[in-house]
């Protein structure tokens, strides 16, 4: 399995925090970075094949990667146009390297438990990490679900909903239904919007279901409140 890290955005609203460094490498209470956080948990779970789409600040971040010293094969993909397009277009210049195979799919800015990555990996399902605890996002993520599967996905939706978080394990038969349609989505010019979009028109043909971690640390940090929120959470764990 290969876990895909979408690094490509500018991380504006996270001010001063990204003046020299992708979001990515922001520094957490816990000595680590997000990102270093990240790759030693799916180290500690045998993942050591991992891509990396860049944009902002390319080069600060691979060297980055390089200079943990991590048992890990990494891969960069630079979005040319990080500046000028969504993530949906950083998964597009990758698809030759991630067709075709179970991947673990993840934002840079994503902190979560060890358990709830375990989880993950370990479904045998198809499976988008969700909490059914949580309230509903006014500006993040729901999931929409019909029949114990995952149908929407997107900031939009609130009806039928739980919140989400982009931390995905997917088999290999449903990725590749949903890359096909991120194919489409660019080669049409259609390159603004998120990945999840593309998802929402072949989700009749996946079978993504939602993988409950309730009350337990998954969360991304979009600014510095989110920030400052999670070094107070990560104090207690």
């Amino acid at each position: 399995m290969k876990a895909i890290i979408l690094n490509s955005g500018l991380g504006s609203r996270m001010g001063v925090y990204t003046k020299e460094h992708p979001k990515c490498m922001t520094d957490l209470v816990t000595g680590e970075t997000i990102l270093s956080r990240q790759l030693s948990l799916l180290v500690k779970n045998g993942i050591t094949d991992v891509l990396l789409t860049t944009g902002y600040y390319d080069e600060v971040l691979s060297d980055y990667c390089k200079s943990l010293n991590l048992p890990i094969n990494f891969e960069f993909v630079k979005n040319p146009i990080y500046d000028k397009t969504n993530y949906i277009y950083s998964i597009y210049c990758a698809r030759e390297l991630i067709d075709n195979q179970d991947v673990l799919l993840l934002h840079g800015d994503l902190v979560f438990e060890d358990s709830v990555l375990k989880m993950a990996i370990e479904s045998k399902d198809s499976c988008m990490t969700v909490s059914s605890t949580q309230s509903l996002p006014e500006k993040d993520f729901k999931a929409v679900l019909d029949n114990g599967k995952i149908v929407k996905v997107g900031i939009e939706f609130f009806d039928n909903a739980v919140a989400a978080q982009p931390l995905y394990k997917l088999n290999a038969k449903d990725w590749t239904v949903w890359l096909a349609e991120i194919v489409k989505f660019c080669e049409s010019d259609t390159v603004k919007c998120y990945a999840e979009n593309a998802f929402n028109v072949v989700s009749d043909k996946c079978e993504i279901l939602p993988l409950d971690f309730k009350d337990k640390l998954c969360a991304e940090i979009d600014n510095p409140v989110d920030l400052e929120n999670m070094n107070n959470i990560l104090k207690t764990l």
